[in-house]
């Protein structure tokens, strides 16, 4: 269902992120950091996986591997295919991938004011927040969903 990044999707990978995050600038009053990621380690280690429709870039997941959980950096889909439940079928995936890994536990992070976001998250057994180490006065909301 989704395909690994390679180094020729890096320019698809930053400009669908922008794309996806947009709508959060005036939220958060800041890019969110997605935005500001560099890509192209994360391309290199395989981190990057590419959703496509009908050989479209519709979306995109960022999913770290760690020795003790795996890391949920990133989902993003294009305006254009969004309200479509594209978002909830790559976090599917997402769960099934590090299921294979078989870390303990499945880790996300979002901003406390995205809170449809995190209605979604929630909806699909993460839970947890903590404040921000990063941004004073905003909450991180990080979330963790035990694997079986």
């Amino acid at each position: 269902m989704l395909r690994l990044g390679s180094t020729a999707d890096i320019e698809i990978v930053k400009s669908l992120t922008g794309e996806a995050y947009a709508r959060y600038l005036a939220l958060l009053g800041a890019e969110p950091i997605p935005v500001t990621d560099d890509y192209a380690p994360r391309i290199a280690r395989g981190e990057i996986w590419l959703f496509k429709i009908n050989g479209v870039c519709a979306g995109l997941a960022v999913l770290e591997r760690h020795r003790n959980h795996a890391m949920l950096f990133s989902i993003a889909v294009s305006p254009a295919h969004q309200g479509r439940g594209h978002g909830s079928t790559i976090l599917r995936w997402a769960e099934a991938k590090a299921q294979e890994w078989q870390p303990p536990e499945l880790r996300l992070y979002t901003n406390a004011r995205t809170t449809r976001s995190i209605a979604i998250y929630e909806g699909f057994g993460f839970q947890g927040r903590r404040p921000s180490p990063y941004r004073p006065g905003s909450t991180i909301v990080d979330m963790t969903k035990a694997m079986a």
